[in-house]
């Protein structure tokens, strides 16, 4: 198959770290297939200066410039998704003949890439990831062109059972709605010497560790985090909380910090995909305690490597973190969320029995159940707009 993506989660040279996840799946699928993905810029973040090369071996990338109103003018955002799309792209677009499009996030993308698939008389399949359905589509002027999005879609990918059920009833046709869970890097993500990666990361090799991976914001439950940790400091003096990544709220969250315990909390930055394995394995415990999710990667990473995990009950995560591996607590609540950090601290959890679980989660098997629904819905005809419709 000839196969285009349509998604604003994806690697470019203004954000190469942005959308992991997709070019882990998508650069597998482009060794079975022709991948060809294109990137929504937001016209802000086309301002700053590129960071790096965003070439993903095996896979045709392009970008394009995603210009759109602020504020309440967001429920705009799909048709000048479509129009930023056809304006700077629909030229080679139209001329590359592809059979099938996905799009990889609900809203503006999904809505767009079903306009743009109904003009070049191909198919579409959308994939949905957490936030799209969780906050985007709950919004009252939005939430209508997701409903058709999805009503007139070959095919949708849910991470999650609880985000295949929302799909479901924003009107995708239940029998066209397939979980597929994300997969994992065994070569990267699996148990290792924690020592060494303590000295690697310049960590102390007998202080407690809490580690979070992620975006800086307020809706990943950074401050709960914040909030919650001196509950584990009092009790282990020497205990160090670790946030790597950036986003938002970075500077807030370093003065929360330093006005609680400071002195136990490092700002670590970004960084490579692959060196978040030294970081799993040097620590703890990792703690995500967002406030909704999909199936965030980063479970599934640090379980890989053995290592328990603190989430809350949000999104997907319940269906993937067993009490074998970690601790869920409800959204928004610091006082039990500190309760769970001392208690996994200071439970017994097998890395072992933690790393087996966490190897069902393959990419291979990812690929296999995408690329079926991918087949399927590109051996089904679809309607061609035109000028004349």
């Amino acid at each position: 198959m000839k196969v285009l993506v349509i998604t604003n989660l994806f690697p470019t040279p203004w954000d190469p770290r942005r959308g992991t996840f997709n070019r882990q799946q998508f650069q597998r699928l482009a060794r079975r297939h022709a991948v060809h993905v294109l990137t929504a810029v937001d016209f802000r973040e086309r301002l700053g200066p590129r960071q790096a090369d965003a070439n993903v071996p095996g896979i045709h990338t392009d970008h394009f410039t995603f210009y759109h109103p602020p504020g309440v003018g967001r429920c705009l955002n799909a048709v000048c998704f479509f129009l930023c799309a056809l304006w700077q792209r629909g030229r080679a677009l139209r001329a590359a003949r592809y059979d099938v499009l996905l799009a990889s996030w609900a809203f503006p993308d999904a809505v767009a890439a079903g306009w743009i698939a109904r003009l070049l008389g191909i198919p579409y399949v959308v994939k949905v990831h957490g936030s799209d359905l969780n906050v985007q589509a709950q919004a009252r002027l939005r939430r209508p062109q997701v409903r058709q999005a999805m009503r007139h879609a070959g095919g949708v990918v849910a991470v999650s059972k609880a985000l295949a059920a929302k799909a479901v009833a924003l009107g995708a046709p239940a029998a066209c709605v397939e979980t597929v869970y994300n997969g994992v890097d065994a070569w990267l993500f699996h148990p290792g010497d924690r020592a060494a990666a303590r000295r690697k990361l310049g960590v102390p090799p007998e202080v407690p560790l809490v580690l979070y991976v992620g975006n800086l914001k307020t809706s990943k439950g950074c401050h709960d985090l914040v909030s919650a940790f001196p509950a584990l400091a009092a009790r282990h003096h020497d205990a160090r909380l670790v946030f790597v990544g950036d986003g938002p709220d970075r500077a807030s969250l370093a003065a929360a910090a330093r006005s609680v315990c400071g002195e136990h909390v490092r700002f670590q930055g970004a960084c490579e995909h692959a060196a978040l394995a030294d970081w799993f394995r040097a620590a703890d415990l990792l703690c995500l305690p967002s406030h909704n999710e999909g199936v965030p990667n980063v479970v599934l990473e640090a379980m890989a490597c053995g290592t328990p995990v603190v989430a809350t009950a949000v999104g997907g995560i319940p269906e993937v973190l067993p009490a074998l591996a970690g601790i869920l607590v409800p959204p928004r609540d610091p006082r039990r969320l500190g309760v769970a950090l001392v208690d996994a601290l200071e439970g017994r959890f097998d890395a072992h029995a933690i790393a087996a679980h966490a190897a069902a989660f393959r990419w291979d098997d990812n690929i296999d159940r995408l690329e079926r629904m991918l087949e399927r819905v590109a051996a089904r005809p679809s309607l061609r707009m035109s000028a004349n419709a």
